[in-house]
């Protein structure tokens, strides 16, 4: 594996994770908020987008899967480890690396829709653009990024590059 150009730097991602912060903390101010992280690869992103939140909060975690080993969704979802909190009358916002084909996170939606929770929304620091999308309304973007295959700052190669401090491009496999 070679990685390639750097996509988005680590004063791009931070400076955007500031502002999704801002946006989150306006929206929720004063409300029982839960950030439900999406193993593995959310754990940087929520870490770090949580600091730029002024609210207190509390976070969760799910684990699910469709890629297995793959640099391409499988189209099966499973999920892997599910909530420890409830959400019933709780404001979730799901935490996401990157929305891919969307097969993932609309099931993970539906799934968490009828635990009840007062709302539900998505964070997302990257979104990739020329794959084919499931409708997916993404309430705090970061970066819209082409089809390429990325890691670093959360993404995975075969489970390795997740520390890289930025997204790169993966320009072999």
């Amino acid at each position: 594996m070679k990685i390639g150009r750097t996509l988005v730097s680590a004063e791009e991602i931070d400076a955007k994770l500031k502002e999704m912060g801002a946006a989150i903390t306006r929206d929720y101010e004063g409300k029982d908020l839960l950030l439900v992280g999406i193993l593995k690869g959310a754990v940087v992103v929520m870490a770090d987008l949580a600091r730029h939140i002024a609210l207190p909060l509390e976070f969760d975690f799910m684990a699910v899967s469709s890629y297995g080993a793959s640099t391409k969704s499988s189209g099966v979802v499973r999920i892997l480890k599910d909530l420890d909190e409830e959400i019933d009358g709780r404001h979730v916002i799901i935490v996401e690396d990157i929305v891919d084909t969307g097969l993932t996170l609309q099931y993970l939606i539906k799934n968490l829709q009828v635990r009840n929770p007062a709302s539900l929304k998505l964070a997302a620091l990257l979104i990739k653009d020329g794959v084919e999308r499931l409708p997916l309304e993404v309430a705090y973007e970061g970066f819209h990024i082409g089809p390429e295959f990325v890691i670093g700052y959360g993404l995975d190669f075969d489970g390795k590059y997740r520390n890289l401090p930025h997204v790169a491009v993966v320009d072999e496999v």
